[in-house]
C-alpha cells in the first residue's frame, strides 16, 4: 500500500492545533510582540510540529515584500575552465536560504547575432512586476550600464566586485583583492627557485584582469626581477592560453607562468605537454580561481573565498532593505593559495 503525502498544513490547522484563533497564529508569525508569552509559545509549537509554511505568496501582497533576490547570469562561456560563478551562485542560493530569502535567476533575453546584449535587459521586467526585492550584481567595471541603470531607477541592489574607479558609488560591494592572490601565487614560485615567470593575462580592458596583474608585477619588482618579454595578454580560452605560452617558451624561456584564470593555466599545461615537459618538476604553472578542472589535473591555483562572499552580501542586503539601517561599506576579501604539483619542484 502506497502511502500517501499529507498536504501541507494551513494558517487553520496551526490555530486549530494551539487552540487560538487565525488572526493569533497571525500574530504570532508577523507581529509577535502582540502576544502573552505562553500563547505565542503555544502557537510556535503547533507551528513546529505540523512544519508548517506560511504563504509567501499572501505576505508578499501584504507587506510588498517578496523575499526574491535578482541574479542575472551570462551566457555560458565555452572553452574555459571557468566555473567560478556555479560555485559563487550556489553559495549565495545557500546564505540567502538561511537569512530567508530566495534567489531568481534570470537571463538578458535572446540576442539576436551581430547584436549587443541589452545590458538592462530583464532588470526592467522584474522591475516593473515588483517580483525581486533587491538584486545581486556581478559586472562591476567602471561606467557599468547595469550599476548606473540600477542607481538611476533608485533599485535596491549589491554588487560582487568593486566599482573601481567610480568614487561615487554608493552601493554596497564585496570584492577578493585579485592582486594580492597574484602577488601570494608569484612568491610561492620564487621561493621554488624561479626567477623567470611569466604573466599570462588577459587583453586590456579588464579591470579584474589589470587588478591580478598587479600582483605579479609588484612580486617581480619587489625581487628585482625583470618582467621583459615575460607577458602576454590572450581572450580567456585554452587554446589562446596555449598558443600564447608556447610563444613565450620559445623567445623568453620562462621557468614558470602565473595565469591570470584556470582556463590560461590548462593552455600552458598543454603547452607543456605537447614538447614533453613536466609541470613543477620543469616549469611551474599557477592559475586563479581553483576551478574543479585545478583541483582534478594538479594545478595549483588561487582560490576566492566565495561562500564567505555570499554571507557578506547577503548582509549587506539585509542592512539594504532593513528600514533605518546604514548600507554596509565596502569589503575587500583576501583569497588563498591551493599548492598541488604543477608548482613544485
Amino acid at each position: 500500500m502506497v502511502d500517501t503525502p499529507r498536504p501541507p498544513a494551513t494558517l487553520a490547522d496551526v490555530a486549530e492545533r494551539a487552540g487560538v484563533s487565525r488572526q493569533t497564529v497571525s500574530n504570532a508569525i508577523n507581529n509577535p510582540a502582540l502576544l502573552r508569552p505562553d500563547t505565542l509559545a503555544r502557537v510556535q509549537e503547533a507551528i513546529e510540529q505540523l512544519d508548517y509554511t506560511p504563504n509567501q505568496a499572501a505576505r508578499h501582497l501584504r507587506t510588498r515584500s517578496s523575499h526574491l533576490v535578482g541574479l542575472r547570469l551570462g551566457p555560458a562561456q565555452e572553452f574555459t575552465a571557468n566555473m567560478a560563478m556555479d560555485r559563487f551562485v550556489h553559495a549565495l542560493v545557500e546564505a540567502s536560504r538561511e537569512a530567508g530569502y530566495h534567489i531568481l535567476l534570470f537571463s538578458g533575453g535572446r540576442v539576436a547575432e551581430g547584436e549587443l546584449p541589452d545590458p538592462l535587459g530583464g532588470y526592467d521586467d522584474l522591475l516593473r512586476s515588483t517580483a525581486v526585492d533587491a538584486f545581486v550584481v556581478t559586472d562591476t567595471y567602471l561606467g557599468n550600464p547595469q550599476t548606473v541603470g540600477l542607481a538611476q531607477r533608485r533599485a535596491p541592489f549589491v554588487a560582487f566586485g568593486r566599482p573601481w574607479d567610480d568614487t561615487a558609488a554608493s552601493h554596497p560591494w564585496v570584492d577578493v583583492d585579485g592582486a594580492a592572490g597574484v602577488e601570494a601565487a608569484t612568491e610561492h614560485l620564487r621561493a621554488q627557485g624561479h626567477e623567470r615567470i611569466a604573466w599570462l593575462g588577459w587583453q586590456p580592458g579588464s579591470r579584474i584582469g589589470e587588478d591580478r596583474r598587479a600582483g605579479w608585477h609588484r612580486s617581480m619588482a619587489t625581487h628585482a626581477l625583470s618582467t621583459t618579454g615575460l607577458e602576454a595578454a590572450v581572450s580567456d580560452t585554452v587554446d589562446a592560453g596555449r598558443e600564447a605560452a608556447a610563444t613565450l617558451l620559445d623567445t623568453s624561456g620562462p621557468t614558470a607562468f602565473v595565469c591570470a584564470s584556470d582556463t590560461l593555466a590548462v593552455g600552458v599545461l598543454h603547452a607543456l605537454a605537447q614538447r614533453g615537459q613536466k609541470p613543477g618538476a620543469d616549469v611551474g604553472v599557477v592559475g586563479f580561481d581553483d576551478s574543479q578542472v585545478a583541483q582534478v589535473m594538479g594545478l595549483t591555483s588561487v582560490r576566492q573565498p566565495l561562500e564567505e562572499v555570499a554571507v557578506h552580501l547577503v548582509a549587506a542586503l539585509r542592512a539594504l532593505l532593513a528600514p533605518g539601517r546604514p548600507a554596509s561599506d565596502g569589503v575587500l576579501l583576501q583569497p588563498s593559495l591551493r599548492i598541488r604539483a604543477s608548482s613544485v619542484r
